[in-house]
């Protein structure tokens, strides 16, 4: 074999090197940024000014609830007619004597609680985006990355068999096979450049900033997937749970404000008669005479909704239970996968590109046969980068779909400062 034949091989085979160095040094993780980064893009979102404003209104609804429902009314009147003179002065009252303010107050602190379950439900969802476009975004730049070393050395392969065909050492196909292995390559990195766009977009869309540390130092805690699953610790399951007691008490309230609430009136004051004067004094109860409208229909109505709340509650049970299920078991699957891939010959590409070298120096290996290996260890790299992407977003999808997302990121429990 000349010179020429053994430079190129060799050149070959460094090229690929260098791509193996550039995926194992992804091998720690899919770099993902820590989960104090995502507090911080949370909390730099408008989405979480939202939230905070939206659980503002709703403690304000909830102190509104709790006041007494009715004012007095004070009157003051004066009336003369001829020589005669009546001046009085009174107040009314309605008096809540069927548990008004009590059933409102109830429903108030139910509304802010599904309000602060819809808060924390757009916080966890927000973090799911977030970490998943973070992953997305680290996959595809590892594609890149990765895409660059083989376009440089298909580039240079193009150049070596172009010159070895000038000596007349190749023949015009292994010449054009080598230039359309380029043209391959070259139309395939555009491609990749189109993903990494994309995914810088659905990143920087989340409030994504460039990522400088890597998925270990974010999972220092191991996740734990135990067998009791509680649906209502999701965030989906809570604003299911505080929709349906805040349908329920909305019952109460419907059923209490039908009831008609007497109002008390108390009148005094001064009569003047000519020169003769006397005090005046008056008391009336008013009830309202509910017999045109009893306003049962709006206690029907309330029924209905608390259950079809009920309803609704038990449908997102089921699936939530199945979602989790479905996120073990693609967790687990993925993991194993990538452990098995980790322990192949597809992570040791510097092993395996030097094999193919020792065996094409040997002329045991023709150059097309080297070129379909090489691309075949390639594309088994690039079969490791995205396993590795899709296990990373597999282990979030299940802290999200298990209940353990804002446990893990760091966020509380879900309230707010707001709390009435």
């Amino acid at each position: 074999m000349d010179f020429h034949a053994v430079a190129r091989a060799r050149w070959l085979a460094s090229g690929v090197l260098l791509a193996a160095h550039s995926l194992s040094s992804a091998h720690a993780a899919i770099p993902l940024d820590s989960p104090c980064a995502v507090r911080q893009a949370w909390s730099d979102h408008p989405a979480s000014e939202a939230a905070e404003q939206t659980l503002a209104a709703a403690r304000a609804r909830a102190e509104a609830s709790s006041l007494p429902l009715y004012n007095p009314d004070l009157e003051v009147a004066v009336d003369k007619e001829g020589g005669d003179r009546t001046s009085t002065a009174g107040l009314s009252l309605t008096l809540d004597l069927f548990g008004k303010r009590d059933a409102n107050r109830a429903l108030g602190v139910a509304e802010y609680d599904a309000a602060a379950a819809e808060a924390a439900y757009r916080r966890s969802a927000f973090a799911q985006q977030w970490l998943l476009a973070s992953i997305d975004r680290q996959s595809a730049l590892s594609r890149r990355d990765l895409d660059l070393q083989r376009l440089a050395l298909m580039q240079r392969f193009a150049d070596l068999a172009q010159r070895q065909f000038d000596a007349g050492d190749v023949s015009a196909p292994e010449r054009d096979l080598a230039a359309l292995a380029r043209d391959q390559a070259e139309a395939e990195h555009a491609a990749l450049l189109a993903d990494v766009a994309r995914a810088e977009e659905a990143f920087r869309a989340v409030g994504g900033a460039t990522s400088t540390s890597d998925f270990a130092k974010c999972t220092s805690q191991n996740l734990v997937l135990d067998a009791d699953f509680d649906p209502w610790r999701t965030p989906e399951g809570r604003l299911a749970r505080a929709n349906q007691q805040a349908a329920a008490q909305r019952v109460s309230v419907a059923d209490r404000a039908r009831r008609a609430d007497p109002t008390l009136s108390i009148k005094a004051g001064r009569i003047e008669l000519g020169p003769t004067t006397d005090n005046v004094l008056g008391f009336s109860v008013s009830v309202p005479l509910q017999f045109r409208n009893p306003y049962r229909a709006e206690v029907t109505a309330a029924r209905a909704e608390a259950e079809a709340a009920s309803a609704e509650q038990a449908r997102i049970e089921r699936e939530l239970i199945a979602r989790a299920e479905r996120a073990k078991s693609t967790l687990s699957a993925l993991k194993a996968a990538w452990q098995r891939w980790q322990a192949g010959p597809g992570a040791r590409l510097g092993e395996r590109t030097d094999l193919l070298e020792r065996l094409w120096r040997a002329g045991e290996l023709s150059t097309a046969d080297y070129l379909t290996q090489l691309n075949q260890s390639l594309a088994t790299a690039f079969a490791g980068v995205d396993l590795q992407g899709q296990a990373a977003r597999a282990e979030v999808e299940a802290l999200y779909a298990t209940g353990r997302l804002d446990a893990w990121i760091g966020f509380d429990a879900p309230h707010s400062e707001n709390t009435p």
